[in-house]
Formats: structure tokens, C-alpha cells, sequence
């Protein structure tokens, strides 16, 4: 009997606690009778500021009390199955790598999310006069700078199955993705065909590359990682890089 009562006034300090919410959106806005005079002008409710500083309120305002003791003692006894347990070992161990893969041509590799900057649609390449070429493909604008484009297929060496494969890098077709990575003080533009994610790797989960990889790939491979069945080549940024600067820049 004292625990229900114990967890009753829990729950009523709780409701009491609640911060009252102006949540006009329901009653005179979008979900409900459209009434607010306001809507002819912000159109809809999440460009009102009444809706922003709603939001803001609700981002700022203090934790309950014993918030964190409370996640923590749910999620100690939260079951952990095999797959979890894997993924949580993956997230605490320092030796754990981010990575991006991506498919160029038929190749499935590898760029390290420390250097991943944005993934963007493709824009226009500019070709750069007596400068462009089948590695340096020209000039980019994202989101209003200018940018170095450069073919990683035509730096890794990387056979690409017909010719209208090795066109559509330098034209930059609806089809492909552009990433945006930065080392230092350099950013680069790649034009890649798809992007399959972000994901989490133990870097003893690299393998060495095969000697014909690393040939074909002319050692940019750091290793392999085996990914939904498949063979990603993670590629080394700092020497990737430190190339491209060196034959471009």
C-alpha cells in the first residue's frame, strides 16, 4: 500500500513539474481548425515562432530529478542480445573505426569518417583551362565554395567496366553522389556512384589486402574489411591526400 502511494505522488509531482506547453498548433493551427490568423503568413505552424520557442523551451529547461541514475538502472537491466552485445563493443572500445563505404564501378571502398565532411547531390564540374584532367576534373560550388574535384577512380586506378562509366565522372550524371572530405587544410570533392552509409568496424577486423589489390589500388588500401558478405578496401586518407596534393596541387 505505501509503494502505490509512494509511486502515486511520484507521478504527481511529475504532471506537477510538466511544463505548461502553448500547443496552439493542436487547437487553432495545422492539426487543428486552421483558425490562427497566423497561418496566412508563416504558412505553417513550424515556421511560427510560437512553435520555435515552444521547442526551445522544451531543449532548455532542467533535466528531472535523478534523470540519469534512473536510465542508468533501466538500461543495466535491459536484456543484451548477442547482436547488441557485439555493437555495444564496438561503441566502447577505443580501437573502433568509423568509416564510409561507397561503390565506384564495381568496387566497393572505404573512407574514414574523420575526414568525411557532407554528402551531396552532384553539381556541375567547371573544367579548369590547360589544367583539367582525367584526375583533376576541375571546380566545384558546394553550398557557395569552391571546391577541388578529383577522380578517385583515376587515382586508385581503378577499371571501369565501358567507356560511358569513365564519362559519367566527368560529367557528373544525375546517378552519382558527390563527397566532400578535408585533411588539414585541404578539401577535396569525389564523385562516387552510391553511398551505402556510415558504419563501425574493430580495427583488428582489418585484413591485409591481397597483392593484387594493393597493386591495382597502387597501395592505397590500409586493409579489408568484410561488409555484408563483400570485400571493402579501406583506403588510407593521409596518403590519399598527401597525392593528390602532390600531382594536382
Amino acid at each position: 500500500m505505501s509503494n502505490d502511494l509512494e509511486n502515486s505522488s511520484a507521478s504527481l509531482s511529475q504532471i506537477i513539474d510538466r511544463p505548461v506547453l502553448n500547443d496552439c498548433w493542436n487547437k487553432i493551427g495545422v492539426m487543428g481548425d486552421r483558425s490562427c490568423p497566423e497561418l496566412k503568413n508563416v504558412i505553417h505552424c513550424h515556421e511560427c515562432q510560437v512553435f520555435a520557442a515552444v521547442g526551445d523551451s522544451l531543449l532548455e529547461r532542467e533535466p528531472p530529478l535523478n534523470y540519469v541514475d534512473e536510465w542508468i538502472s533501466v538500461l543495466a537491466e535491459t536484456p543484451i542480445d548477442e547482436e547488441t552485445q557485439n555493437n555495444e563493443t564496438i561503441i566502447k572500445t577505443a580501437s573502433a573505426i568509423s568509416v564510409m563505404i561507397f561503390r565506384l564501378g564495381n568496387e566497393q571502398l572505404a573512407l574514414s569518417a574523420k575526414v568525411l565532411q557532407e554528402v551531396t547531390h552532384p553539381c556541375v564540374i567547371q573544367p579548369l583551362p590547360h589544367r583539367s584532367n582525367e584526375l583533376f576534373l576541375g571546380l566545384v560550388n558546394i553550398r557557395g565554395e569552391t571546391l577541388l574535384c578529383a577522380s578517385l577512380s583515376n587515382l586508385l586506378n581503378l577499371n571501369l567496366e565501358s567507356i560511358e562509366e569513365k564519362s559519367s565522372i566527368l560529367k557528373s550524371v544525375n546517378t552519382q553522389r558527390m563527397m566532400v572530405a578535408g585533411y588539414q587544410n585541404d578539401k577535396w570533392v569525389f564523385p562516387v556512384d552510391e553511398v551505402y552509409g556510415i558504419y563501425r568496424f574493430h580495427l583488428n577486423e582489418l585484413r591485409d589486402a591481397p597483392v593484387v589489390i594493393a597493386k591495382a589500388a597502387q597501395a592505397y588500401t590500409q586493409g579489408i574489411i568484410n561488409w555484408q558478405t563483400k570485400k571493402v578496401n579501406c583506403l588510407d586518407f593521409e596518403l590519399l591526400f598527401y597525392t593528390l596534393n602532390s600531382k594536382i596541387l
